[in-house]
């Protein structure tokens, strides 16, 4: 069994944070905020904040400090541990290692996107072009119009590794020590530079504050629409990065004796002021200062990567090249730190698996988790405009997520029981969680995630229509160019073989959960039970 520890608090909650602080804080959060009605959407945003991500953090970051005690950092074994033993929740934990796995794959190229763009910014790429050139060098990249994105993707996937391979206290806690001060920096220059754009200085139509009224003004009309809120729900759990498995990696290795209760607080409000206050204070106020509200709801149509990856560096070129360059470096440096820590958390739980159960050294780990993210995501990459990408993001990204989530709520407080639960989030809690929460965790949790997942399950763009390929059949009933038709029926047959794909994976690590399980019966395994 590993028997790592985190170096300090400190590392901890910047670490804890930085898995939580992604690229969807500057790019999704902004977009959803934008397409859902502003300020209509903060509100239904910040309740499921209250009543669903607190909630879920509390239930992870205890968990995962539970199935420590025990010598688990994998969920299978941690679930395994919570229900008392039950076989069953050893698979149901399987989702704890796959979409950290599967999420990685696509998400490292995705992260390598930032670091090219950091060097585009730096070395003057943009300057000359006008706003559609912009825009295709960005289709030319992920189309693999040169060598560029192989070469960054593989260099993301090298330093993910060697970092990993560095341990918790030598690696991740390092990581996040140096990336997430620098990102809030960087993310304090742009918000300050975005919010004073002036009306008809350097090209803007409308001063920076413009975009922060949109936002910030409540909006009645379309609050109890059912669509906000469950864009609202969405976006909650994909920013905390709750229903991975990775907080309760990252929590398993804490002492006994340490708290929880504060330590999730921490974490998850510190979330939520990069997202709220700095994600919200640089793509909406610099984008509607140059092209106006309705403009930019037009252009989120299709998420935030259109703002940020074909939008903002032109947008930039208007300050001029000295300043243009250093936002684009802070731009994609703040985007790059927030991804490298995001993914780094995603390993540790595969790497977990593998310690624990078969014995393996830290670095072997690392670097077969390194090989496993290059094999699963060559898809991503190389069939990106076949929509393999997407496919990973929806079903590893967002479906796996909530299925987890709903299922460890309900094995927390109702398996494990909420007695037992309130029990070990308070126990050496330094702060007084509000008992009111004990109920929120017991009731009101478990039926949003039931609404959610139940609410995905139909409609146009719901799971069984996405299991039905409806939006290509669609695509290909509107398309009369022969050409046209061809390329989507091999964009079906892309789809398809990347969910197969996917289902293999998650077949293979419950395969590997059970000869784990085997092997612990075979060698009549009998835990040690930590009290540190």
């Amino acid at each position: 069994m590993s028997k790592e520890n985190w170096g300090s608090r400190v590392g901890l909650v910047l670490a804890m944070a930085g898995n939580a602080v992604g690229l969807g804080n500057f790019l999704r959060f902004p977009a959803q905020a934008i397409q859902n009605g502003g300020g209509a959407f903060i509100i239904p945003y910040l309740t499921c904040f209250l009543l669903m991500g607190l909630p879920l953090l509390f239930v992870e970051w205890s968990m995962g400090r539970y199935g420590g005690k025990y010598g688990d950092h994998s969920t299978p074994f941690i679930l395994h541990n919570v229900s008392g033993g039950r076989s069953l929740w050893k698979y149901v934990g399987v989702f704890g290692i796959f979409t950290n796995l599967a999420v990685a794959a696509y998400y490292c190229y995705l992260e390598s996107w930032t670091l090219a763009y950091v060097w585009r910014s730096v070395s003057g790429a943009f300057a000359g072009y006008d706003s559609a050139a912009v825009s295709q060098m960005f289709t030319d990249y992920v189309s693999l119009g040169t060598s560029e994105p192989i070469v960054f993707w593989i260099i993301c996937l090298l330093l993910n590794t060697w970092i990993l391979s560095r341990g918790l206290a030598g690696g991740v806690e390092v990581a996040a020590k140096v990336g997430m001060p620098l990102l809030i920096l960087f993310g304090i220059f742009l918000a300050i530079r975005g919010i004073t754009l002036k009306e008809g200085v350097d090209g803007a139509i409308y001063p920076g504050t413009e975009g922060l009224n949109f936002l910030w003004t409540p909006r009645f009309d379309s609050i109890w629409d059912f669509k906000v809120w469950l864009a609202a729900a969405g976006q909650v759990f994909f920013t905390l990065s709750v229903g991975m498995g990775s907080i309760q990696c990252y929590a398993s290795y804490l002492r006994q004796r340490d708290d929880v209760a504060l330590n999730a607080m921490s974490a998850g409000w510190m979330n939520e002021f990069v997202e709220v206050v700095l994600g919200a204070a640089i793509l909406i106020p610099i984008s509607v200062g140059y092209l106006g509200v309705e403009r930019v709801i037009e252009m989120t149509q299709t998420g935030g990567l259109g703002l940020g990856f074909r939008t903002l560096p032109y947008l930039f070129q208007q300050w001029g090249p000295i300043l243009a360059a250093l936002a684009g470096m802070a731009w994609f440096g703040l985007l790059f730190f927030a991804g490298i820590t995001s993914s780094l958390a995603m390993g540790t739980p595969v790497m977990g698996f593998l310690r624990d159960e078969f014995g393996w050294k830290r670095e072997h780990a690392a670097w077969v988790f390194g090989g496993l993210t290059l094999l699963l995501g060559a898809p991503t990459v190389f069939f990106f405009q076949y929509g393999v990408f997407d496919e990973y993001d929806y079903w590893a990204g967002s479906v796996s997520l909530v299925v987890f989530a709903m299922l460890e709520v309900i094995l927390f407080a109702w398996v494990f029981g909420m007695d037992n639960a309130w029990a070990e989030i308070t126990r050496n809690a330094d702060i007084r969680v509000p008992i009111i929460y004990k109920y929120i965790i017991k009731y009101i949790t478990p039926v949003i995630l039931i609404v959610v997942f139940l609410g995905s399950l139909s409609g146009d763009t719901g799971i069984l229509a996405k299991i039905a390929n409806k939006d290509i059949y669609a695509e290909i009933a509107k398309a009369t160019d022969p050409t046209k038709i061809a390329e989507l029926e091999k964009k079906r047959l892309f789809v398809n073989a990347s969910r197969w794909l996917l289902v293999a994976v998650f077949a293979l690590i419950a395969y590997m959960v059970w000869l784990a399980d085997r092997k612990r019966k075979r060698e009549g395994y009998i835990p040690v039970i930590r009290n540190d």
